[in-house]
């Protein structure tokens, strides 16, 4: 039965995790995929046989965009999708280097950020960056 019949729906799940720290990611216990964006069916087989699994955190940059703004807007800083290492993709950033840095096919690792007013999951460079 999904989340959103049965509980609080798939997107408050996901936020509830992160609010703990944990960074989960749902799979498909019918197909055997990988789903993010959290939801209440599977997008690759339709099926409501969803499971939450916590994420490796590993991942690796498939592309990346500088956002160039003022400061007293945020600063620069860059937009990338990540391939987690469970299959999915997803948008994010990644910080501890500078935005003109962040390469195509560079490893990232996944951490929760709850320092701003909701939690998220911003990633860096695997091995620490430079």
């Amino acid at each position: 039965m999904s989340d959103a019949i049965a509980g609080p729906g798939a997107e408050q799940t996901y936020f509830d995790h992160l609010a703990e720290g944990e960074f989960h990611i749902q799979h498909c216990t019918a197909c055997h995929k990988a789903v993010f964006y959290p939801r209440a069916v599977c997008p690759h087989c339709g099926s409501d046989a969803l499971e939450w699994r916590q994420a490796s955190g590993d991942g690796v940059v498939y592309a990346t965009s500088v956002v160039r703004q003022r400061p007293e807007k945020g600063g620069v800083y860059n937009v990338a999708l990540i391939d987690l290492a469970e299959g999915a993709r997803m948008m994010s950033r990644v910080e501890g280097i500078a935005p003109e840095k962040v390469t195509i096919g560079m490893a990232v690792r996944a951490e929760v950020d709850r320092s701003g007013d909701a939690p998220l999951v911003v990633f860096r460079p695997a091995g620490g960056g430079s």
